[in-house]
């Protein structure tokens, strides 16, 4: 048996295109879901046109839908179960995931909306956790009009830190005060006084920028790199006193975080802002506006 997918193709457009792949057989710790939903990230786009997802293979991360066979070892959500999940190969009509890496959907959350949480919402929490978040702390969110940034604008202001969103234009900072953010600034014009915690998704030149902004003993956690462009530091850049430089990676069982992301979710309490949704045939459509920084929020793919 066969279900379809999305896989990498460089001869395709945005380097993605449908095919038949064989129907996954699901490990001892693994639950086979049916996928609804699919969230697409700037990342997948790299990850398609970099080689880091050999050619053929099934490309995504973020998928939702429902279990169809529970993991054979008795763990994880029972047959019947809707859930969210961050897995390799998510692009898929059908997928053995690792039951560590699954949530279950809250009752009044839509799946369209869970599935943006797995990778923007993990990267969010975990990069403003290990950078030491707190109530005190003044957090500069670089590309916040995007997944990672508008979630991090969100959960840093749940924890009552002082909120810089920088944004590319006046018209993706729409909505981020609404959300929690205090200041909203166009690049980062205008910031003077230092900033305890970065989160930036931009690098190039913006990331050296919010290195010379960060204060005595604060945190840049790199998360993302959409700019495309070279960071390059003045010597003696880091010389001084000690602040850190931190590049970031989701590893590990990340269900305990979606289980919090997506309880946040269903009360209200984060929201998941949608800027593009439509068919998984329309995957190129969805690929050329999220390239083309057309998008605020997230881009949902509904699987056939």
């Amino acid at each position: 048996m066969s279900v379809r997918a999305l896989v990498v193709d460089p001869s395709a457009p945005a380097a993605v295109r449908l095919a038949e792949v064989a129907d996954p057989v699901p490990g001892p710790g693994q639950a086979l879901v049916d996928v609804s939903h699919a969230s697409l990230n700037y990342g997948d786009l790299n990850d398609a046109r970099s080689g880091r997802v050999p050619v053929g293979a099934v490309l995504g991360s973020d998928a939702a839908g429902v279990v169809v066979q529970a993991a054979a070892d008795g763990t994880g959500p029972a047959v019947g179960t809707r859930v969210v999940a961050l897995a390799s190969g998510a692009f898929a009509q059908r997928v053995a995931i690792d039951v560590g890496a699954l949530a279950e959907v809250p009752r009044g959350l839509e799946p369209a909306h869970a599935v943006a949480l797995p990778v923007a919402g993990v990267a969010a929490l975990r990069s403003l956790r290990t950078a030491g978040l707190a109530p005190d702390k003044r957090v500069l969110i670089t590309g916040a009009s995007g997944g990672v940034g508008r979630f991090g604008v969100q959960l840093a202001a749940r924890a009552g830190a002082y909120v810089i969103a920088s944004v590319g234009s006046a018209a993706r900072g729409k909505g981020l005060v609404e959300v929690g953010a205090d200041e909203v600034l166009i690049g980062l014009e205008g910031l003077q006084r230092p900033v305890d915690v970065v989160i930036d998704s931009v690098g190039g030149p913006q990331l050296v920028a919010a290195w010379n902004l960060l204060a005595p003993g604060g945190s840049v956690q790199s998360v993302g790199w959409t700019s495309g462009e070279p960071a390059v530091f003045p010597p003696y850049a880091t010389v001084g006193p000690a602040k850190s430089l931190t590049s970031f990676v989701i590893e590990g069982d990340t269900g305990a975080d979606l289980a919090v992301l997506t309880e946040l979710a269903a009360e209200g309490a984060i929201t998941v802002e949608i800027g593009w949704q439509g068919p998984w045939d329309c995957f190129h459509e969805a690929a050329e506006a999220l390239h083309g920084r057309r998008i605020s929020g997230k881009a949902v793919l509904e699987v056939a």
